[in-house]
C-alpha cells in the first residue's frame, strides 16, 4: 500500500532499515512503559501498539502543518471540528458542538463545544478557530473560496465565502484546529517541529520518543475523559510491509493499516477467536498516472488504449489478493455509488481489458508495431517506467502484472521501486514517466475530481505539486467543478457529477485501476470496542479521519 496521506496529502518516507533491525527494535519496545508489560500485557495500562510500515524512522515533528509530521499528529493529539466517517457517511459532532450553512451557500457557522481545554489547560476559543485558518492559508495557501473567518463570540465561528461552495462544510469541518497562544509566538510555523505539543486530542503527551518507537500518553486535561480509556499509543516503525507484517501476525501489536497477503491463512488461523480483519471500499480511487507533459502520454488515445492493455481483473485478483474490484470509465471509486453514471459504467470500453484492441488503437494512433516492437512516431522504442514505493509490495505486483501486459503489445516497461521519498519528489516535481498513485478521497466525488482535472491545481514541471502529478487539467473540468460546488441542491449536483464522468470517459486523465480498500486488522486480546462490518462507526484505518473515533471507542482488557 501508499505510504500514509494525512489531509489527503502524502507523507514521504525516510531512509530505510533493515528488518532485523525493527525486529530488534519491536521486541526491546515492547518490554515495557507505563505499566505495559509487553504484547501478553493484560493489566489494564497496556498500551496500545502500532506498526508503521510505510516509515523505517521517526522524526520528532508534531506539527499539523509539516508534511514531515509523525504518525497521530492528525489523529490523536490535533482534532477538528466535525469528524467525518468515510464507512457509515456520518458526520459527529467533535471541537463544534453544532453548524448551520447559509441558504444561499455562501456561509457556515460552527458553534463550539463549551468545556473544551488545550492540553495547557487553556480554553478552546473562536479566535483559536480563526487563527488557525488564517495560518493554513499563509503558510500552505488553500482555502481560496474563503473570504474570511470571523469570531462572532468566544464560542461561535463565522466563515464567510466568496462565492456558494458546498464541500466547504468537508474541508472546514475535518480541518485541525491549533491553539493561538502557542503558534503566534512560533516565529517560522512552517519549519517548527513542535515537539511537545498543546493539543486538544486524548493523547498529547510524548514520551520515550526514539527513532523506531514513542509513545503517546494521555492528555490531563481532555474534554471526554470517559471516553480515554486506553493509557496510551506506542508506535513502531519498519522498513516495509513484510516485517511490519511479521510482528502483527506473530500478535506483537495491536493494530495494523498494513496489507497482508492471505490475511485468512497468515493471521486469522493463528486466533479465529481474537484475530480479525475488516476491508471495505471506502479508500480512494487508485490509478495508473501517466505524466501527460511527456509524449506520448499526452495523447488520450494512447492512454485509452494502454488502458485497454490491462488485465484489472487480475490486478484484483492476484497483486491485492481479491481484496479490491476492478475500475470502470466513470473514475469512480465504490464511495461514490450513489454519484455513479450507471448507463455510462455499462457502455465502458478502455477500461476492460482486451489486447488486440488495445494494440489496434496504437497503432490507429500512430504507433506500430515493428517486429514484435511497438514504436514511437519518431520511430525509437516504446518504452516506460512505472514508479512505485519499495515499501509497497501489493503495488509493485500491480506493477509487475501492467509490466507483463504491455509487453503483450510491444511495450517495454521497467518497473522502478526506489523508496517512497524519491518516488514522491519524482511526482511532485513532474519528472517521472508513469506511476500507481493514490487520489483523494472525501465526502464527495468532488475532491477526486479536481484532483485529477482540474487547472487549477496543475503546476509545471519543476514546481511541486501535492497532487494532480500527471499535470492534466481541462476549462470544462474547471466549469462543471465549479458548477457542483455552487450547485444548491443534490440534483443540480448530479447534473455537474454525470458530465464530469462523462468527460473524463472522453479524456482518460489517468488509467483508474481499483477503489483501494480501507485496509485495517486487529486482535482484540487487549483492546475491545473495534469497528466492523455489523458497526462500522468508523474504518478500520489508523491514519485517517475516523481514527479518533477507534482511539475514543476501544477500552483495555483487564485480566
Amino acid at each position: 500500500m501508499a505510504p500514509s496521506i494525512p489531509s489527503r496529502r502524502l507523507r514521504p518516507v525516510l531512509r530505510a532499515v533493515t528488518a532485523t533491525a525493527a525486529a530488534t527494535l519491536l521486541l526491546s519496545a515492547c518490554t515495557g512503559g507505563s505499566g505495559a508489560a509487553g504484547a501478553g500485557d493484560t493489566s489494564g495500562n497496556q498500551l496500545l501498539t502500532i506498526p508503521r510500515e510505510d516509515l523505517a524512522t521517526f522524526t520528532r515533528n508534531f506539527n499539523p502543518l509539516s508534511p514531515q509530521a509523525a504518525p497521530m499528529t492528525l489523529q490523536a493529539v490535533y482534532e477538528p471540528l466535525v469528524v467525518h466517517s468515510m464507512a457509515d457517511g456520518k458526520d459527529t459532532p467533535w471541537l463544534a458542538a453544532k453548524w448551520e450553512q447559509a441558504k444561499d451557500g455562501k456561509s457556515l457557522t460552527f458553534t463550539l463545544r463549551e468545556g473544551v481545554k488545550w492540553s495547557d489547560g487553556q480554553a478552546l476559543t473562536a479566535d483559536d478557530v480563526v487563527y488557525t485558518f488564517q495560518l493554513q492559508k499563509k503558510v500552505l495557501g488553500g482555502f481560496d473560496y474563503l473570504d474570511k473567518v470571523t469570531a462572532v463570540d468566544a464560542h461561535t465561528v463565522k466563515f464567510s465565502f466568496n462565492k456558494p461552495f458546498s464541500p466547504a462544510f468537508f474541508e472546514i469541518g475535518g480541518h485541525y484546529i491549533l491553539p493561538k497562544h502557542i503558534w503566534s509566538k512560533v516565529k517560522d510555523p512552517a519549519k517548527f517541529t513542535n515537539p511537545n505539543p498543546v493539543a486538544t486530542g486524548p493523547y498529547t503527551k510524548i514520551e520515550k520518543f526514539q527513532s523506531q518507537s514513542y509513545e503517546l500518553h494521555k492528555n490531563p486535561d481532555y474534554w471526554q475523559p470517559a471516553k480515554q480509556q486506553i493509557a496510551g499509543i506506542r508506535m513502531l516503525a519498519f522498513s516495509g510491509n513484510d516485517s511490519a507484517n511479521v510482528a502483527f501476525t506473530n500478535g506483537e501489536v495491536d493494530w495494523t493499516q498494513s496489507f497482508i497477503p492471505d490475511i485468512e491463512k497468515s493471521f486469522v488461523a493463528k486466533d479465529k477467536k481474537h484475530n480479525h480483519y475488516w476491508f471495505p471500499a471506502t479508500g480512494a480511487m487508485i490509478n495508473w498516472q501517466l505524466n501527460t507533459t511527456k509524449a506520448p502520454f499526452n495523447d488520450p488515445a494512447v492512454r485509452k488504449a494502454l488502458s485497454t492493455a490491462i488485465d484489472r481483473d487480475q490486478i484484483t485478483k492476484v497483486a491485492m489478493n481479491g481484496y479490491a474490484e476492478p475500475a470502470d470509465c466513470t473514475g469512480l471509486a465504490r464511495t461514490y455509488d450513489k454519484w455513479r453514471d450507471t448507463s455510462l459504467a455499462a457502455s465502458c470500453t478502455w477500461t476492460k481489458y482486451d489486447t488486440d484492441a488495445a494494440a489496434k488503437a496504437l497503432d490507429a494512433a500512430g504507433y506500430k508495431e515493428s517486429g514484435g516492437k511497438r514504436l514511437l512516431k519518431n520511430g525509437k522504442p516504446f518504452t516506460l517506467d512505472i514508479s512505485v514505493g519499495s515499501a509497497s509490495s501489493d503495488w509493485i505486483s500491480v506493477a509487475n502484472i501492467i509490466k507483463q501486459d504491455l509487453a503483450k503489445v510491444g511495450i517495454t516497461a521497467t518497473v522502478k521501486t526506489p523508496d517512497w521519498s524519491a518516488v514522491v519528489n519524482s511526482y511532485e516535481q513532474g519528472t517521472f514517466d508513469t506511476g500507481i498513485v493514490w487520489s483523494n478521497n472525501g465526502a464527495t466525488p468532488y475532491e477526486y475530481f479536481r484532483g485529477v482535472m482540474s487547472t487549477v491545481m496543475v503546476k509545471p514541471v519543476g514546481e511541486k505539486a501535492t497532487e494532480n502529478y500527471h499535470r492534466y487539467g481541462d476549462k470544462k473540468a474547471d466549469k462543471l467543478i465549479d458548477g457542483f460546488a455552487a450547485a444548491p441542491d443534490e440534483p443540480s449536483q448530479r447534473e455537474q457529477m454525470n458530465g464530469l464522468q462523462k468527460l473524463y470517459d472522453e479524456e482518460a486523465p489517468v488509467v483508474p485501476l481499483f477503489t483501494g480498500p480501507e485496509w485495517g486488522a486487529y486482535t482484540d486480546a487487549r483492546f475491545t470496542g473495534w469497528p466492523t462490518e455489523k458497526n462500522p462507526y468508523a474504518t478500520l484505518g489508523n491514519r485517517n479521519g475516523s481514527t479518533i473515533l477507534v482511539l475514543t471507542s476501544l477500552k483495555p482488557v483487564k485480566g
